[in-house]
């Protein structure tokens, strides 16, 4: 290597006579700078930044011949300190901070063959502080449950230890405190059925066995072994059998479980269906439906069409949730509260139709699962989740504009701790970012708002109606479309296919350029439903059977233009998805949240100064 003033200085190559060896830079004799190291005898390697003769800065190490075992992150003199990646050798991983070669401070452990993940803070080398441990419990679909365990909390030296939350694979939840793993101390304890027990616990067990019913008239369920269904179904429908007299309240309540028992399959597989909208994908196959999903569900079966709203359906099924989580999107629907929803919002519907009924609530039901749930199930409508690949995108958009439409809500007339939206708050709220033009009339709002109403010509009718976030929502991503049409009508035309001389022209354009000519104009809506789908695509009409031999040059031909065809639906079909992608990018980036930041600036701004001039006047006063 080099070589100043009779010293190794610069790059060069040490090969020790073990069979060891360093090849990078050094400065005075000792490594110093980047170079990798190679130990042949237990095939340990490091590549990185060397300071002073030790590991200092970023690198990589390889601890074994397979490279299976490595660690890339930061050292400081010869340890593990600062953020970095450890794969173990038994396909372990951990990625986070680090402090003498130990775990320490904010990192994610995945333990691969238990099936385990723990996210949170670290000391010493194990969970300590807050964090997150997750049990995935892979699942096959139609199984009972729809997540997985997973305590959020406190950890003490690796053990749940302090205040915190553990969710049951089975729906039950307990919150409260922990020692040792244990539920010790004061917690609350909630069970698949609703059923509540507050009080103190001792080594896992409950002391004082006085539990309560989740509604504050009803008494608590009957046990799950006196239900027909499994635990992840069993019934709270307690507000509904105060209005039974009391001998028939157990004959209501096993009529009402014998209707869904007949309709278990199909109830499960509506559940998973819905908690798949919008959602890529789970590492353990677990789906838990959120309200969001439930009202695309409710709407799909025309509930609303009953005289009923979904803000509406959120109160009566509230139970003892606050005013906060009653509208959130984000509140989770298990099986058990999916079914509770469809029983108290059945009985809502057609209870003054089924009065002469035996069994009223089970008439109720079986009513609105026959004329409306399964019949138009899984027929997905609406902006948001008919089209699963602008789903994707758009879900990435439903954090901040649950932030807008909070920020639009005004207290209810019908409930003072409620804060609800309006069709009237909403047209006022598009007037006031400034949000009409030619394009998107007063007009055109209003029959995007109405467009799922059971009379979208009586637009006036729906002004006064509470809408929720799903419905605010896609009203966005239906503005979305008018706002961005032109624009995609441009983008159109420069996709069709070109002939002739026009093509061999248009192959001369370098692709880089091509791109960038594209980009500069994107700014597309979500085109016509009719594309064609990923079934077109596999189904017989349009590919060609690899087991066929062709016998001349026609059949040579037909392949070949089968094989076009098939390319050309796929590139539609993607260039479609772009579109859509690139109209709701555009909307929410550049048209309407700069709009909502700006007015929310000027109206601060102006509160700020009547404020100032108040205390002006107060002052010369």
């Amino acid at each position: 290597g080099e070589f100043v003033c009779n010293k190794p200085m610069g790059r060069g190559v040490y090969t020790w006579p073990d069979g060891n060896s360093y090849e990078g830079e050094v400065y005075s004799g000792i490594r110093h700078g980047s170079g990798t190291y190679k130990c042949t005898k237990n095939y340990l390697s490091y590549k990185g930044q060397w300071y002073q003769g030790e590991r200092h800065g970023k690198g990589t190490v390889y601890y074994n011949e397979d490279k299976t075992s490595w660690y890339k992150g930061e050292w400081m003199k010869n340890n593990r300190e600062g953020w970095g990646v450890r794969c173990y050798p038994s396909g372990n991983i951990y990625s986070g901070e680090w402090k003498n070669n130990m775990r320490h401070g904010e990192g994610t452990m995945k333990w691969l063959k238990q099936g385990q993940e723990y996210v949170g803070t670290w000391q010493d080398g194990v969970q300590h502080g807050r964090g997150t441990h997750v049990w995935i419990l892979r699942r096959v679909d139609g199984s009972q449950y729809f997540q997985s365990n997973h305590y959020k909390g406190d950890f003490v030296q690796g053990q749940r230890h302090g205040q915190g939350t553990f969710h049951y694979a089975s729906g039950a939840v307990y919150e409260g405190e922990w020692r040792n793993n244990k539920k010790h101390g004061q917690g609350k304890f909630t069970f698949t059925d609703g059923r509540v027990f507050e009080g103190e616990f001792v080594d896992d067990q409950m002391m004082t066995p006085s539990l309560r019913a989740p509604t504050p008239l009803g008494a608590f369920p009957l046990s799950d072994s006196d239900s027909v269904l499994g635990p992840d179904m069993a019934l709270n429908i307690e507000c509904l059998l105060e209005k039974v007299p009391e001998r028939k309240r157990d004959t209501e309540r096993k009529q009402v479980e014998f209707v869904v028992l007949r309709q278990d399959i199909q109830l499960r597989s509506i559940y998973s269906f819905y908690s798949r909208l919008g959602c890529v994908c789970s590492p353990d196959n677990t789906f838990l439906l959120s309200r969001l999903q439930l009202w695309r569900l409710l709407k799909d079966c025309n509930i609303h069409h009953h005289g009923i709203t979904l803000t509406q359906i959120d109160h009566v099924i509230r139970d003892d949730a606050s005013s906060a989580e009653i509208h959130s999107p984000f509140t989770p629907i298990l099986l058990w509260k999916l079914l509770r929803c469809l029983v108290i919002t059945a009985y809502h519907i057609y209870n003054k139709d089924m009065m002469s009924q035996k069994n009223l609530l089970a008439s109720c039901l079986s009513k609105m699962m026959t004329d409306d749930i399964l019949p138009n199930a899984k027929n997905v409508k609406g902006f948001l989740f008919r089209q699963p690949d602008l789903a994707v995108v758009a879900m990435k958009y439903v954090k901040r504009c649950w932030e807008v439409y909070q920020a639009y809500c005004r207290v209810s007339t019908a409930s003072k701790d409620d804060l609800t939206m309006t069709c009237r708050h909403l047209l006022w709220m598009f007037k006031d970012l400034q949000l009409l033009d030619h394009k998107l009339t007063t007009v055109k709002l209003m029959d995007i708002i109405t467009a799922e109403s059971c009379d979208p010509s009586n637009r006036s009718s729906c002004l006064d109606l509470q809408i929720t976030f799903l419905e605010f929502f896609e009203v966005l991503l239906g503005c979305a479309e008018v706002k961005c049409q032109q624009t995609s009508e441009v983008l159109e035309e420069g996709r069709r296919p070109l002939s002739g001389c026009d093509s061999e022209a248009r192959r001369d354009v370098p692709e880089g350029e091509a791109s960038e000519e594209m980009m500069q104009t994107i700014n597309s809506p979500s085109l016509s439903s009719e594309d064609f789908t990923a079934q077109d695509v596999e189904s017989g009409d349009i590919k060609t059977n690899i087991n066929e031999t062709p016998s001349s040059a026609e059949h040579r031909e037909e392949r070949s233009e089968g094989n076009d065809v098939q390319t050309s639906v796929m590139e539609t079909k993607d260039h479609k998805v772009e579109l859509r992608t690139q109209a709701v990018h555009q909307f929410f980036n550049h048209i309407f949240f700069p709009a909502f930041d700006h007015h929310q600036l000027v109206t601060r701004n102006t509160e700020e100064k009547l404020r100032q001039d108040a205390l002006r006047h107060n002052t010369l006063a």
